[in-house]
């Protein structure tokens, strides 16, 4: 057998010098694998138990009279030295339990009564096998048996089986007799390299020797069982009839006791009748008693019933109740200013009155009472008159309202003096009924459409005059050219010029048109759809939309008023009502079209420059009317941008007529009139456009060059003799004239790089005519020359008819001897006579001697190549001569 660890004298000393200090004696040191999980199937460890190396070290500690006993747990630290981990004390051991799990039978439990936690189950403790289990329990048993004079619970261990155990591996014994309080006394036995320790057996010595005794009276062999087994069984037959024989000879005191028992038998029969008769009397009672108790009961839940009615009757009838000063409120009150509070809080009641008799707030099975309909018609009945009350007094107050404003012409521009249109008192006065349009809605929603048209009927006389009365005075205080002006029209000459008087009034007029107005009519259209309960988000004008407009001035233009209902708030839009509000916004504001387009059209006719300022003024507008109480706003700005674009688009068209009856006029020589006018205009339409309408301008652009193009080609093309001389003289003068212009406008630019190409075709096509008219002969010779080369190698050439090399020399001697100087200065001429602008004249020059000296190399390369033996000027005599005229 291995020698176990319990004998090991290094662990108890590593486990000594754990403890060191504590004045504690290792009686015995174990090593043991500690583990929390389950113990499964052949004794394995379950998943999530691991096992972990421990040491039990028993140790007892004397403390004056007193020894105390200690069970140590000692484990192992990174460097394999044994330190403390646990500490129990074995007064508090309650219980020993092997596990049953592990059929080794190698690992139990250890309870102690003082643990915190109960729940937790106890670690469990696996030996290596089952002697060195015997030995640690056995150790601890005896222990716990001397010192604290008692045993704590054994679970699953058979004690007379260890004690046996103790017994056969304790071969020889060596008593110590000693002071039990000196601690505990320990036996050692010897036996090969088993030594087991034993401190002392579970049985006294006294109850040995008692059980020694009882077996001695017994002498028999180890194989006679059976014997002794048939001897037992003959005693206890023998026990048996013994007994037997002793109840015989009592038979007097049975037949005592018989009597006896039958007399309480016959007593227990009297007895058992008269509870008989008293349980039937007592459940008679118990019916009577149980019938009382069903009858109170019923009238006790009679009487509850009976109240909870008479609560529910009378709530029921303080719902049906109409108050008598409601009731007045409703049919004959006032709608002045001062009554509105109360016929608001008639209203309050009256809907919450028509709620309170519908479901869910009214109970269905209320719903056919006689009592709860009649109320219901005269609430319905009520509500009828108020609203046909309420409908006819804000038809005419609406009416009464407007009619006063008309009739106070301080209320309207007049001559001298531009009035601002200022509904704020009007508003005022609305918003005090503001309240009660709610309430119409929710009792009858019906009732908004004549209300609503009532309004916008009478508010859009107001508004149509306040804007009629403001464009006529817009229009006579404005002061501007009433000549209109004609650009293209009969301008012959260069000297004529145009009225260039400032017109931009007339736009500042449209401007400030605009800047009263739309916010007002914005305004109106929001406050309507607030103030008329349409449940459309209320409109606020982003700022700086309106030019300047300093809309947020007036801070009584929001309702502030508080929704009855929470749903009137909602995001979602409603289209019946966006389609209704539309229809109304119409009947609102329909009309007042015609004042703004007055004020267009008489700002067009000024000056049609002015269109490109409107155009962009009302782009402005237009991004800011997003709202859904907008849109007749929308709908009007679109409207002007469309009068004001086909405005522009008329004087377009007029302009473009204007050039096109240039080409009916008489032979016109020079610049056309035309060309330096259109760079004015354009001057003037960039004025006017300052960063707006760029599309408007730039198609007026297009239209304008692209018959002004077609006009000078149609012109120049009636006199083939100087159709050069016009195209480049024009051309000059266009690319002249809108020189900066073209630097900062894109389509002009375009243009302008379609004019230099024009004018640089013309001035080549013009300077090839004058060079060949004076060296015709030069360069048709070298034309022919060139032919030739095509077909037939450059030594052949001089062997040609007419391309000999006499022929050649007559050329050169009629062309270039002597009289080249004059032909050069004949050639100037020509140039300088047909021309009518000046200043073109040094850089056509400039071109004319750059073309000719280009022409003259190729035909001295030519010559050379052909002709290598004859001689001609050269190139540099040719420009030299070029240069000294």
């Amino acid at each position: 057998m291995a020698k176990s660890s319990a004998d090991d004298e290094e662990l108890r000393r590593a486990c000594e010098a754990a403890i060191e200090g504590t004045k504690q004696q290792v009686v015995m040191s174990i090593r043991v694998a500690k583990t929390s999980g389950i113990i499964g199937i052949a004794g394995k460890l379950s998943r999530g138990a691991m096992a972990k190396p421990r040491v039990l070290a028993i140790s007892t500690k004397a403390k004056g009279q007193r020894t105390k006993a200690f069970l140590r747990v000692l484990k192992y630290s990174n460097g394999g030295v044994l330190e403390p981990a646990k500490l129990y004390k074995l007064k508090h051991l309650s219980k020993v339990e092997l596990v049953t799990n592990d059929p080794s039978g190698c690992t139990f439990m250890l309870g102690f009564d003082n643990l915190r936690s109960q729940s937790v189950t106890p670690p469990q403790w696996t030996m290596r096998n089952v002697d060195d289990r015997n030995r640690l329990l056995l150790c601890i048993l005896n222990i716990c048996k001397d010192i604290l004079g008692r045993l704590p619970k054994v679970v699953g261990i058979d004690v007379v089986e260890m004690a046996l155990w103790a017994k056969e591996n304790t071969p020889a014994i060596t008593k110590q007799q000693a002071n039990p309080q000196d601690g505990p006394v320990t036996s050692v036995a010897e036996e090969g390299e088993m030594t087991v320790t034993v401190e002392r057996e579970l049985v006294s010595q006294a109850e040995e020797e008692d059980m020694e005794a009882l077996l001695g009276t017994y002498v028999m062999g180890i194989g006679e069982a059976e014997a002794f087994s048939e001897r037992l069984k003959r005693e206890l037959q023998a026990l048996e009839a013994a007994n037997v024989h002793a109840i015989l000879e009592n038979e007097p005191l049975i037949d005592e006791v018989l009597h006896g028992l039958e007399s309480a038998t016959n007593c227990v029969e009297d007895m058992d009748e008269w509870l008989g008769i008293f349980n039937v009397k007592l459940r008679h009672m118990r019916e009577d008693i149980e019938s009382i108790e069903t009858r109170n009961n019923k009238l006790e839940m009679q009487s509850v019933n009976n109240k909870a009615l008479i609560e529910e009757l009378d709530r029921l009838l303080e719902r049906l109740r109409i108050p008598s000063e409601y009731a007045a409120c409703l049919t004959d009150g006032s709608f002045e200013e001062a009554r509105m509070p109360q016929n608001i809080e008639a209203c309050e009641w009256l809907t919450n009155a028509l709620h309170g008799l519908e479901s869910p707030k009214l109970d269905p099975s209320y719903s056919n009472m006689r009592a709860v309909k009649e109320k219901r018609a005269e609430v319905d009945k009520l509500k009828t008159t108020f609203v046909r009350r309420a409908s006819e007094f804000l038809r005419n107050y609406f009416s009464s309202l407007v009619d006063f404003m008309m009739s106070d012409k301080s209320y309207f521009s007049q001559r001298g003096q531009l009035k601002r249109p200022d509904h704020a008192d009007l508003r005022y006065k609305c918003r005090t009924y503001a309240r009660l349009l709610q309430h119409l809605k929710s009792l009858d929603k019906n009732c908004l459409g004549p209300l609503r048209k009532a309004y916008c009927t009478s508010l859009n006389l107001l508004l149509r005059r306040e804007a009629r009365e403001f464009a006529n005075e817009l229009r006579s205080s404005t002061k501007a050219s009433k000549n209109p002006i004609v650009w293209f029209e009969g301008l012959t000459g260069l000297n004529q010029s145009v009225n260039n008087a400032d017109t931009s009034a007339a736009s500042e007029a449209y401007a400030k048109m605009l800047t009263i107005f739309i916010p007002l009519l914005v305004d109106e259209s929001s406050f309507f759809a607030h103030f008329m309960c349409f449940e459309v988000p209320t409109l606020l004008p982003p700022e700086g939309v309106a030019n300047g407009n300093k809309a947020g001035d007036d801070k009584d233009d929001d309702l502030c008023i508080m929704d009855i209902d929470e749903n009137d708030n909602k995001s979602g839009q409603n289209s019946a009502d966006i389609e209704a509000l539309n229809e109304s916004l119409h009947d609102l504001l329909d009309g007042i079209q015609e004042d703004f387009f007055a004020v267009v059209d008489w700002a067009g006719k000024i000056d049609p420059m002015c269109c490109i300022s409107m155009h962009g003024i009302t782009e402005r507008y237009i991004p800011g009317q997003k709202a859904d109480a907008a849109g007749f706003v929308r709908i009007l700005l679109d409207d002007l941008e469309s009068r004001i674009s086909m405005q522009f688009s008329r004087f377009v068209e007029e302009t473009c007529h204007q050039i096109e009856r240039n080409e009916r006029n008489v032979r016109q020589l020079g610049v056309l009139s035309f060309i330096p006018r259109f760079a004015t205009l354009a001057t003037r339409m960039e004025q006017y456009i300052q960063g707006q309408s760029r599309d408007l301008v730039d198609q007026a652009y297009t239209k304008f060059v692209t018959i002004m193009f077609v006009t000078l080609d149609k012109i120049a093309q009636t006199d083939l003799k100087y159709q050069d001389i016009m195209l480049l003289e024009n051309y000059a003068s266009f690319q002249n004239s809108l020189y900066d212009l073209a630097n900062v406008v894109p389509t002009l630019a375009k243009f302008y790089h379609q004019a230099s190409e024009s004018y640089e075709q013309a001035c080549t096509r013009h300077i090839n005519t004058i060079i060949y008219y004076q060296f015709e002969r030069l360069f048709q010779f070298a034309r022919r020359i060139e032919d030739l080369m095509y077909t037939i190698t450059p030594e052949e050439i001089p062997f040609q008819i007419g391309l000999s090399k006499a022929d050649l020399r007559k050329v050169v001697k009629y062309s270039l001897s002597g009289q080249v100087d004059k032909s050069i200065s004949t050639m100037y001429k020509r140039l300088q006579k047909n021309l009518a602008s000046e200043e073109l004249l040094p850089s056509l020059w400039d071109k004319c001697k750059k073309e000719f000296l280009e022409k003259y190399e190729s035909f001295v390369q030519l010559i050379n190549k052909v002709y290598p033996t004859e001689s001609i000027p050269s190139i540099s005599e040719m420009r030299g001569l070029l240069a000294s005229m």
